[in-house]
Order: C-alpha cells, then structure tokens, then sequence
C-alpha cells in the first residue's frame, strides 16, 4: 500500500469513528454541555475539521480558507471548555457539512502525492500557522502533516468518548465485552539496571514531544506485571485510604478533602460492594480488570499505602520498549508490529478495561503485561522536553504546557486509537483529572541484593 493509499484509508477509518461518536445522539445532546470539564460535542466536530483546514488545506495545500471567519471559535487555546457553549458555533447541520467539505479538498491535496508518497509540491501557501520552509518540507514528508491530523481527530474521538461516559441518560454506545483473561498475572518484574533509548528519532509520525531519541540510564526497579485492578483499589478503599492522610501528599490531601472524594469517578457503593456507571449502564466492577478514573493523587495515595510507587516516565518507557536480548527499544512491548485485537484493548472496540491477562500476546520480553490499551496510565514525572527538544510543527501542541502543573500518562486506553498510541507516545494532564480514561501501576526501587 502507498502511502497515499494509507494516509486515506487511515482519514476515512478516524472518519467514520467520528461520526459514530456524534450521530449516536440527537443534536440536543450535541449542542449541550454534559460537564463544564468538556466541551460540547458539536465543538468537538468542528474543531477537527477546522484543525484539518488549517494544516492541509491552508498550509500544506495552500488553498484559500474554507471558513476562516470561524478560526477563533475553535481556538482552544482562546476559550475555555466551560465557556464554549456561549460561542456562537456552527450548528449540528452546519458542522457536518464544513467538516465534508474540508474532507473533500484535503483529499484533493493528499491525491497530489505520487503512489510513492514522495511530495509533488511544497508545501505552504495561504500560510494559516505561518510555518518557515524548512517546517514546510517537513510537514509533507513521510506524510506527517496526515498524520498529525490523524491523531489529532482520534485524540478527540476519544476526548468525546470521555463526554459521552459524562454523560446523563440511556445508552447510546454499544460495544462487545472484552475479552476474558487467558492467563493468570500477578506479582512485580525485575527490571535490571542499564541505559536505554527513550523517545524517537524515527518514528514517522511521532509528535514533537516524543524526539529525539536519547540514552537514559534507569538503575534496577521492580514493576507491576499488570495495572493495578478494581479489587486491589477496593481493598485501599475498605482499609480507610481515602480517611488517612498518612497516604496522601499535602496537595493530594487537599484535593482530596475539597472534592470530597470517596472512591474513582462513576463508583456507587451497593451494600458492601462496588457498581459502576459504564456509558449509561451501572453494572457491578468486575474485581480483575484495572480500576479507571482516579486522579494522580488517587494513584499516589494507593502506591504509598501498599508501600510502593509510581514509576516515573523513563521507567514506564524502559519497561514498554527495551529489549534485554538485543538491547534496543521496541516500537511495543511485543516487538515492532502494529497493535492487533489479539495484542491491546485499543480503538473503542471494547468501552472497558480488559480483565488482567486478556492480552498475553501483547506482553513485554520481561512478562509485564498490558501497557498499552486498557487504561492511560499515570507516572510519578512532570511533562518537560527532552534533551534536544524542538517544537514542530507550532509551539502550541508541547511546549506551551511544559513546566507546568501536568503530570504525564503512558500507554493509551480502551477508548485510544492505534494510530495515537504507542511506546513513546506522551500524554499529559493536570493530576486532578479523572474523566479521563486513567489506571496506573505501581513500583519500587530493588535493593543492591535483588538487583545483583
């Protein structure tokens, strides 16, 4: 397949989970805001087909602009999710129809690549994000402005995901059960000492923050086989976790007690169990599948309570991608191969967390299991650059929020796409979130002795 050929197959395929993510509600539910945390879904829309204006049509093609009159409304860095339903947006009909046509002209740009994927023009033009040449050659190669518009759209397929499971009434999102586990996992995995390769310098798509590769040397740990699950965070739960500020950071604490928390996000206590909201549906949680939608301080608490840690970034990666035997880091945890069904709960297939040792397949050289798909999970490390950092294509995308109040989260969830998710793929977000799809596993420093 050409890369020509991919880049529209991939568009078509993010697409149509677009379209399954905001017809599935009728455009009362999509004009509303279900949270003041998110956005309406009709905002959603059409800020992905204003994203696509800008880099492919605008940029890359350098054709006029479609609707520039709209480019400040769908700015999200110009208003707050809280304030967007008092803009005067584009209309369900009316988003619908800009994104098709935005569609139709960024194919005309993309048909001007050679079945080889070679560019046959440069890009540049009306120059909407005022890119240099230089940034202008390097959007088209390899296809990447494509492919950033491709992730972009998922990441928000995936932030509506997250307003649908917001919000209020019957379901409207149907999918099949994940699959049961097919091995039993438990315990933690010695990591041995030793430098690595962290980030990319290759990978085509890879968005800024992710590059450039360089060596990191993380000495010995200890890991989680698999994320932490329901019945773990239960126990937490029963033994007074969320009563004893013994477990908590100062700022943990204080969130906690201004919140009010009690338990994850969308937990309801039943007698003496657990039931949760699921997309519409309460069900009980099922005690072997990871626990999701708890916040970092959530995650912190728990890891201190059972005498442990969050890893940090670089161990989360480490673990993800290298490869003892040979020593370089993988693409995966399985090796170099794209996710399968067989490999990662990945791309809405399934709208929960897969049970622990549903995915053996997908298990790293070491045997830790499921770190990608499933739940993003939270790291103990601030979002900062690597060494050798540059931002590309606009500062807006990484720079912008390094230093700042975010911590980071690896691996992707169940509601991720395999075109946004992979070994060095960063995500970030402030530690009080928990709508998002977020999990976490622990870890500990190894002795000199365990290390040896």
């Amino acid at each position: 397949m050409s890369l020509r050929e991919h880049v529209a197959a991939e568009l078509e395929r993010t697409r149509l989970r677009s379209a399954v993510l905001t017809d599935a509600v009728d455009d009362t539910d999509l004009v509303r805001q279900h949270s003041p945390l998110m956005s309406p879904l009709v905002w959603d829309l059409a800020h992905i087909g204003n994203q696509e204006e800008l880099w492919l049509v605008r940029d890359v093609g350098g054709r006029d602009p479609v609707r520039q009159d709209i480019d400040h409304l769908y700015d999200a860095f110009k208003h707050a999710r809280r304030d967007r339903p008092q803009l005067p947006l584009l209309g369900p009909a009316e988003a619908r129809a800009y994104v098709a046509t935005v569609r139709d002209k960024a194919l005309d740009v993309l048909d001007r690549l050679d079945p080889a994927g070679t560019p046959t023009f440069t890009a540049g033009g009306a120059g909407s994000s005022g890119v240099s040449a230089d940034s202008a050659r390097r959007l088209v190669q390899d296809g990447f402005a494509f492919g950033m518009i491709v992730q972009h759209e998922q990441q928000h397929d995936e932030t509506m995901l997250a307003t649908h499971q917001l919000r209020g009434g019957p379901p409207v999102l149907s999918a099949g059960p994940p699959p049961p586990a097919r091995v039993t996992v438990g315990g933690e995995v010695l990591v041995p000492a030793g430098a690595f390769d962290m980030g990319t310098s290759t990978e085509p798509w890879a968005l800024d923050n992710e590059r450039p590769a360089h060596r990191v040397d993380v000495p010995a740990y200890f890991i989680d086989a698999a994320p932490v699950t329901n019945a773990q965070y239960a126990a937490f739960i029963d033994a007074g976790g969320y009563d004893d500020p013994r477990w908590w950071t100062a700022e943990g604490w204080r969130h906690r007690t201004e919140a009010s928390l009690e338990a994850p996000l969308h937990w309801i206590r039943d007698g003496g169990g657990w039931h949760a909201r699921t997309f519409g549906r309460t069900a009980p949680v099922v005690p072997d599948a990871p626990v999701v939608h708890v916040c970092f301080h959530e995650a912190k608490a728990y890891a201190t309570w059972a005498g442990r840690r969050l890893p940090t970034e670089a161990e989360w990666e480490k673990a993800a991608r290298h490869d003892p035997a040979t020593g370089r880091s993988r693409r995966y945890p399985w090796g170099d191969d794209d996710p399968t069904s067989l490999r990662a709960n990945l791309g809405q297939v399934h709208l929960s967390p897969a049970p622990v040792g549903a995915y053996p397949d997908g298990a790293s050289p070491l045997g830790v299991h499921q770190l990608i798909g499933d739940v993003w999970e939270w790291v103990d490390s601030d979002f900062l650059p690597y060494p050798g950092f540059s931002a590309f294509p606009y500062q807006e995308y990484s720079e912008v929020f390094f230093g700042g109040d975010y911590k980071m989260l690896r691996g992707g969830s169940f509601g991720t796409d395999r075109a946004a998710c992979r070994g060095t793929f960063r995500n970030w977000d402030h530690p009080i979130r928990r709508q998002i799809f977020s999990g976490f596993r622990t870890a500990r420093s190894a002795t000199v002795e365990e290390s040896a």
